[in-house]
């Protein structure tokens, strides 16, 4: 592999870096994302229930309201480790794998990117704060708004779409030809980057980075925005919609979701410990109070 001069990826083929399936993994790769009903198992309830009202209230005008009422910016004002040490209050309702803080996850993650690949250090810091927009939640944002895989509104429902079979039963917008159509609101190829996302901490916590400025690489930001939009980057939906430049975004939101999803395990990190590290990434390219 080439060795990467700091932080430049747009030279890089981001096949160039993909590892085979993850030995890391605390369990076979099958049984990640286990989405299979069962009302007997109260995890697995909790999940499903929180995807039925994500998939029921996600519509164009609702999205529209998320934007107004988050965009602002005038929520809080906090530093990305208060922002990040909230989350130790935080488990995500929409997570069959895992029911320990966010906090947790966010190292695991982190400690996996830096491991495998040392020298991209925005891609260890990409890691640690890709679920942050979770903060929504403590704002009276209820999880079906703020956790879970996302996809577009204002055109047809992907196959692949966790439940997908019956959860969108009564959406408004599945009887709105406006929206309902394959390409519904958009034009062909028009680009992931046009798309308007079921409303989410992924979309959330990317508007925030380009708000405040961020130095990350703009493909840090594309990882977070994207990380959850599973029905394209994993279920092969919605490449109608997508142009050829997309696929680097894919490549890299693949490699990232190694960490974000195979990582997740009952061993929690030494926090503490890896925090100097982690500050000195965030001073380089988030520093500072944020406004969310």
């Amino acid at each position: 592999m080439r060795i990467l001069q700091e932080n430049q990826i747009d030279f890089i083929d981001p096949s160039e870096l993909l590892r085979p399936e993850p030995t890391f993994a605390e369990k076979s790769i099958s049984k990640f994302r286990d989405y299979s009903i069962d009302e007997k198992d109260p995890l697995k309830e909790r999940v499903r229930q929180t995807y039925r009202l994500m998939h029921l209230n996600q519509t164009v005008d609702f999205v529209k309201g998320r934007h107004e009422r988050w965009l602002k910016f005038n929520t809080m004002r906090a530093t990305v480790r208060q922002a990040l040490e909230k989350l130790n209050d935080l488990i995500d309702e929409s997570d069959p794998d895992i029911d320990l803080p966010n906090i947790v996850h966010a190292f695991q993650a982190a400690e996996r990117a830096r491991e495998e690949y040392p020298e991209l250090d925005w891609l260890h810091l990409t890691a640690l704060i890709h679920d942050l927009g979770k903060i929504m939640a403590f704002y009276d944002e209820p999880q079906w708004c703020v956790v879970g895989d996302t996809f577009p509104v204002g055109c047809a429902w992907g196959d692949s779409i966790v439940y997908r079979k019956d959860s969108f039963e009564g959406n408004p917008d599945g009887q709105n030809p406006l929206y309902n159509t394959k390409y519904g609101m958009y034009e062909p190829n028009c680009g992931v980057d046009n798309l308007m996302m079921s409303w989410g901490h992924d979309e959330y916590m990317y508007q925030v980075l380009k708000h405040n400025k961020t130095k990350l690489p703009d493909m840090a930001c594309k990882i977070i925005r994207f990380h959850s939009f599973y029905p394209w980057h994993n279920g092969g939906d919605y490449q109608h919609l997508a142009q050829p430049e997309d696929e680097e975004t894919k490549k890299w939101v693949l490699i990232f979701n190694r960490y974000d999803l195979y990582t997740k395990s009952a061993k929690v990190p030494d926090i503490e410990a890896l925090w100097p590290y982690y500050q000195g990434l965030i001073d380089k390219y988030l520093p500072g109070e944020l406004e969310f």
